[in-house]
């Protein structure tokens, strides 16, 4: 007998079968539990009741697949939404960037420009942004595009700054924003510090050497083949004895041994091996 779960299975199958086919993003491996949670709130606020219903329209509908997309790509944050992983950058960062002429950072599935903003100011802080390239990378070119045009709610300066000083800052959140038509921009010599690119770390290989690669929102929706893929790829991309901050390491992972936890509360781990 084919119950209703069994349909629903087969549905989000063929739709992310759809996906791949239409729009070369594979959603495919990814955590099906985390999956399901994201295409159900999408589905409420479109008053659909089925999958196959939302496959429809991302088949016959302008707008419906890129939309669909932004639903199941990492959600972009404020600057410094997240104080305790400010603190962890403040804490790790110094020791691991100011040995290298050149250092390098790579924000790999990065959460839009809050996150990339939020690590601009503390390497600003910790006078070290002059001679650090932040990469910071996104898959889907829609958020790309909101992350490079990006500005925040002016009238939440006082949320951000509550936040700012929460993760351990020196100074006033304000000096490094300014304020255009209501939106609070990073100022330009910051932003300079900070390359977006298109990249999909499911499908493309390698592309440098960094000394602090920060992953934490790349792979809680994995599914396990998809993050043994990921770590390796992190491996590969990480120098010796660099940092990466991600959800975690578990036993099964990929180069688990070749990791080494660094902070008792934060998921940062220095390359051993």
């Amino acid at each position: 007998m084919h119950t209703a779960l069994a349909t629903e299975e087969l549905e989000i199958d063929l739709l992310l079968e759809a996906l791949f086919q239409c729009y070369g993003f594979d959603f495919r491996g990814h955590d099906r539990a985390a999956l399901k949670r994201k295409l159900e709130s999408l589905m409420a606020r479109h008053g659909l009741a089925t999958v196959s219903a939302l496959q429809e329209r991302v088949l016959h509908e302008a707008g419906a697949g890129p939309a669909l997309l932004r639903a199941l790509s990492v959600q972009h944050g404020q600057p410094f939404d997240d104080p305790a992983h400010a603190r962890a950058l403040r804490s790790v960062l110094p020791g691991y960037l100011r040995g290298s002429a050149m250092p390098r950072i790579w924000l790999a599935e990065c959460a839009g420009a809050g996150e990339a903003w939020t690590l601009a100011i503390v390497l600003a802080e910790e006078a070290l942004l002059a001679r650090t390239e932040i990469f910071a990378t996104v898959s889907n070119e829609d958020l790309l595009a909101d992350a490079r045009g990006a500005g925040f709610p002016a009238a939440r300066m006082a949320e951000y700054e509550d936040n700012y000083a929460r993760s351990g800052g020196t100074g006033k959140l304000a000096d490094y924003l300014s304020v255009e038509e209501g939106r609070a921009v990073l100022l330009p010599h910051l932003r300079a510090r900070i390359t977006w690119a298109q990249y999909n770390l499911v499908t493309d290989a390698s592309f440098n050497e960094f000394q602090v690669i920060v992953g934490r929102n790349a792979l809680p929706d994995f599914g396990p083949v998809l993050r043994q893929r990921a770590l390796r790829l992190f491996h590969e991309s990480l120098s010796l004895f660099g940092a990466l901050a991600i959800d975690r390491v578990d036993d099964g992972d990929a180069f688990d041994a070749s990791f080494q936890a660094m902070l008792a509360n934060e998921p940062w781990y220095k390359r051993i091996a």
